[in-house]
C-alpha cells in the first residue's frame, strides 16, 4: 500500500466500522479528521446504480457537536443565519454558520433532540471550536458526543429501516425528521436525511461504546433481501452532483458568502441578529455558483473556467453522470458577472477546450420529489 495511505489510516479516527470496511483494495482519505472510505476497490459504476435503483449502505465521517443547556436556544439563534425557534423535537434543518465578514464557517444540519438539547452534523471545519469560544456569555454546554454515522440510501432504503428497527419505527417518518430507537440492542438516532439526494435515512450511535461490526452486520442483515452492500463515497459523490448538494472546503469555503452560494433562502435579515448579519446586509446578494453541462471527458477538479481567452472562474465538483450521459459539475465564479459571460470553456485532462452550458441546479428532480419518497420523472426503479 502506498505510504501516504499508510499515514492517513494511521493518523485518522476510524469508524466503529472500519473492520468491516477494510480490504487492500480500499483507498482512504482525511475529512474533519476522520478517515473516509473514498472507495472500497469495487465497480464505482455498479455501486451508482444500487443506489440509484436499490438499496447501499456508507460508512460517511460527518462529526456531529452536541449544543445542551438552558441558553441553547438564544445562542443557536445568535450563530446560525435565520431562527430556530419553531425547530421542533425531532425534526432537523439545514444551517449555516458565517463569521463576523459574512463568509462561510460551515454548513450541516441541526437536529432537536429535546428542549434544550440539540446536535449539529456538520461538514469539514472545526465547529466544536467556533462554538465553544462563542458560548462563553451562554449557559449552554458544547461537546463532543462521539457519535459516528452510516447512510442507508435508495429507493428501498425505506424496507430496510423497517426490518432494521428493533421495534416498529416511526409511524410518520417524513423528510428531515429525526427519531431515537434501538437496532440490534444498541441505541440510535435515526434521521431522515443523507448526501445522496435519493431516498435514505442515517443511523448515529448513541452509545460511546457502540459495538461498529456488530450494527454494519445487523444493517446488512436487514437490507440482504433487498440487495444492500457497502459502497464508496466516489458512488455517492457522483449522486450528489446530480442533486446539486454543495461540499463544504470545496465547493464552499470561509470566503464565500450564502448569497455567492446560491443560499440566501437560508439567511434572515429581516429581525434576526445573527453573527456576520451586518456584513451580509451589505454582501452582493446575486450567486457567483452554477452547475455546468459538457461532453463526458475527464476535467480536473480546480480547473480554470475560460471566456474569451480569460480565467473567469474554477471547477469545483465534476463527474460524468450514467443517467444524463454527460459531463455534469459545479463552478465558482470570480464574480456575479461571470453567470452571464459567453463562450465558456474548461481545459480537459488531454489540453483540449472542453465547451460547458451552465445550468440551474440540481440537474433533475428540482422539487426534491425523490429524497421525500414522493413520485418524480427521473425515478430509476427498474
Amino acid at each position: 500500500m502506498p505510504s501516504k495511505q499508510l499515514h492517513v489510516i494511521s493518523h485518522c479516527e476510524k469508524s466503529p466500522w472500519f473492520s468491516r470496511t477494510w480490504s487492500e483494495n480500499a483507498f482512504y482519505s482525511e475529512y474533519a479528521g476522520r478517515l473516509v472510505l473514498l472507495s472500497l476497490g469495487n465497480d464505482t459504476l455498479e455501486e451508482y446504480w444500487s443506489l440509484r435503483r436499490s438499496v447501499g449502505l456508507f460508512d460517511v465521517p460527518e462529526r456531529p457537536v452536541e449544543i445542551k443547556g438552558k441558553d441553547a436556544l438564544g445562542f443557536l439563534n445568535r450563530v446560525f443565519t435565520r431562527p430556530l425557534d419553531k425547530l421542533r423535537i425531532g425534526r432537523g434543518s439545514y444551517g449555516l454558520l458565517c463569521h463576523r465578514g459574512g463568509g462561510m464557517v460551515c454548513d450541516g444540519i441541526l437536529f432537536k433532540l429535546a428542549e434544550d438539547h440539540y446536535w449539529y452534523v456538520h461538514a469539514d471545519a472545526d465547529v466544536y471550536l467556533w462554538l465553544e469560544a462563542l458560548a462563553v456569555e451562554y449557559e449552554v454546554q458544547i461537546r463532543d458526543p462521539g457519535s459516528w454515522v452510516l447512510q442507508v440510501q435508495g429507493p428501498k432504503s425505506l424496507d430496510v429501516l423497517a426490518k432494521a428497527c428493533d421495534r416498529e419505527a416511526a409511524q410518520e417518518f417524513r423528510y428531515f425528521d429525526a427519531f431515537q430507537g434501538r437496532m440490534g440492542g444498541q441505541k440510535v438516532l435515526v434521521s431522515r436525511t443523507g448526501w445522496s439526494a435519493e431516498l435514505g435515512f442515517e443511523v448515529y450511535n448513541l452509545d460511546a461504546d457502540v459495538d461498529g461490526p456488530a450494527l454494519w452486520d445487523h444493517l446488512i442483515a436487514a437490507g440482504a433481501e433487498f440487495g444492500m452492500a457497502g459502497c464508496s463515497q466516489l458512488a455517492m459523490n457522483i449522486r450528489r452532483i446530480e442533486g446539486g448538494i454543495l461540499n463544504y472546503r470545496t465547493d464552499m469555503d470561509w470566503h464565500t458568502t450564502p448569497y455567492d452560494m446560491g443560499l440566501g433562502q437560508f439567511v434572515d435579515l429581516e429581525g434576526h441578529d445573527f453573527i456576520g448579519r451586518d456584513a451580509l446586509c451589505n454582501a452582493v446578494k446575486e450567486p457567483r455558483f452554477s452547475g455546468f453541462k459538457c461532453e463526458g471527458r475527464p476535467l480536473r477538479y480546480g480547473s480554470a473556467v475560460i471566456s474569451a481567452g480569460n480565467s473567469v472562474g474554477r471547477v469545483t465538483a465534476y463527474e460524468v453522470s450514467p443517467y444524463l450521459e454527460c459531463g455534469v459539475g459545479f463552478v465558482l465564479l470570480d464574480s456575479a458577472d461571470g453567470m452571464s459571460a459567453t463562450g465558456l470553456s474548461i481545459v480537459d485532462s488531454s489540453g483540449n477546450d472542453c465547451p460547458i452550458e451552465l445550468v440551474d441546479l440540481p440537474f433533475y428532480d428540482a422539487e426534491k420529489n425523490i429524497p421525500r419518497g414522493l413520485p418524480s420523472d427521473a425515478d430509476i426503479t427498474g
